[in-house]
């Protein structure tokens, strides 16, 4: 009984985090963003928020086993290193808007690939209608039927690109449980590491002027930067480790339903954005979502 509650407390405490934590980082990015470009951006905030953590991790622990840390990196290269990347990628090209949308619709990705690759069982009723009010949500907020301009060829490749991504942070969430990997926070740096250096060698080959940037970050980017590296990265990215490791897939998938309308709340209060009926009502429909999703839920990796 008390492993059933500990269970439930740092289920929903891991979950809180990400939800939130994650729906901040949006607006630390677009911060970030005035200073730098999207994946050096990236790759600065996962490699340097990657060492600090394993040279703190190695006083405790020591180096790792070498089979545990090419798990690490595998999870680490397919969540933060081709998932992330890609939506930097695409940011320089789509409406972020655009891409937030398509990123929103990772449950789905999740669920696709669990069902015809890992468990080969279906959402339960509850936490398949969850999904359908999630995705209703998300139209409602970024409403893409509104747009009058047609998608182009141009256009067409970066999206492919952030769908590419949400394919292999979805994989790399559910082959994570499966996968031979360093405990505890040094696996978490392991993961930020080979992520970060992935960005790294996309920022060197697609984009331009890094030092250049570095050295003319201006004080609220630096600001910026800290706060995704120990908050974003330190606290909410192993939070999230945690949940793909003992949580069920589509549940721990809902922060991607989440994170807009958090990021959308805090724009409105410190960023000075507004808020519509329509940014209003889709709110309270995820978070209607997000209640059946966690009420449906099944245990042993099945959802």
């Amino acid at each position: 009984m008390n492993l059933f509650k500990n269970y439930q407390y740092n289920l929903f405490l891991n979950l809180f985090l990400v939800y939130t934590i994650w729906g901040s980082t949006y607006l630390g990015v677009k911060i970030g963003l005035q200073d730098l470009s999207p994946m050096l951006l990236t790759a600065l905030r996962f490699t340097s928020g990657g060492c600090i953590l394993f040279l703190f991790s190695l006083f405790k622990t020591g180096l790792p086993k070498k089979d545990e840390f090419s798990g690490s990196a595998l999870i680490g290269v397919l969540l933060t290193g081709i998932g992330t990347s890609a939506v930097c990628f695409a940011i320089l090209y789509i409406p972020s808007g655009l891409v937030a949308l398509l990123v929103a619709l990772l449950p789905v990705w999740v669920f696709i690939l669990d069902y015809f690759f890992f468990s080969k069982t279906g959402p339960s009723p509850l936490s398949g209608f969850g999904m359908v009010l999630g995705i209703i949500g998300v139209l409602f907020i970024f409403n893409p039927f509104s747009i009058s301009t047609d998608i182009g060829l141009s256009e067409l490749f970066p999206i492919c690109v952030v769908f590419a991504g949400s394919i292999s942070w979805a994989y790399g969430s559910l082959i994570s449980p499966k996968t031979s990997q360093i405990k505890g926070i040094q696996g978490t740096s392991v993961q930020m590491l080979s992520g970060g250096s992935v960005a790294l060698i996309l920022s060197l080959v697609l984009e331009d002027n890094q030092l250049y940037s570095l050295i003319g970050m201006s004080k609220q980017g630096i600001l910026a930067m800290c706060y995704l590296v120990l908050i974003g990265s330190f606290i909410g990215y192993s939070a999230y480790v945690w949940l793909i490791n003992n949580a069920p897939p589509i549940l721990t998938s809902s922060y991607a339903f989440v994170n807009p309308v958090v990021a959308m709340i805090l724009g409105y209060y410190l960023a000075e954005e507004t808020l519509s009926q329509n940014s209003i009502m889709a709110s309270v429909i995820i978070l209607i979502g997000i209640i059946f999703m966690t009420l449906g839920r099944r245990r042993k990796g099945k959802f």
